[in-house]
């Protein structure tokens, strides 16, 4: 694991409240979407296009892949859009939790996305999954997002 990853200490964790929803980003090979849409849960798709928007005012998830060569680099990890999300305040308080993909080829920086997302964020990182996620992965992230809100609520 990377040396500058942070646990969140569990006072620190926010509990999301109203109904289970995820925001994720899924590039145009759609790998992160065909999963979401396994999970069938409510959720917004941050665009792909980098001039678009999209603007949350609700407890959220966040769903994204990883990025980079893996190793120590990890330049590139978190893809630029998830990135300019993240750069609205106002989408950035709503978030609760991380959930990342990624492939188990890139070693300790498998998923390495999720552990930047919930250091920089001071979120749970909550699940990781590979490329298109498994059947198991669906059954098991449904159960911990559904877990995680009704302890919030």
């Amino acid at each position: 694991m990377h040396d500058d990853i942070k646990l969140v200490d569990d006072s620190e964790i926010v509990k999301p409240t109203g109904k289970v929803h995820v925001v994720y980003f899924s590039s145009i090979s759609n790998n992160t979407h065909r999963f979401i849409e396994k999970l069938e849960i409510d959720n917004s798709r941050i665009p792909y296009e980098l001039e678009n928007e999209l603007k949350i005012s609700k407890d959220y998830v966040l769903i994204t892949p990883t990025y980079g060569g893996g190793g120590k680099d990890t330049a590139g990890a978190v893809p630029k859009q998830v990135i300019k999300f993240l750069n609205d305040e106002n989408n950035r308080k709503y978030c609760r939790g991380v959930v990342a993909s990624g492939n188990t080829n890139f070693g300790d920086s498998f998923a390495i996305a999720g552990p930047i997302l919930s250091k920089k964020l001071n979120v749970p990182l909550l699940y990781q999954f590979e490329l298109l996620g498994t059947s198991h992965d669906v059954v098991t992230l449904k159960k911990i997002l559904n877990d995680f809100w009704n302890e919030g609520n």
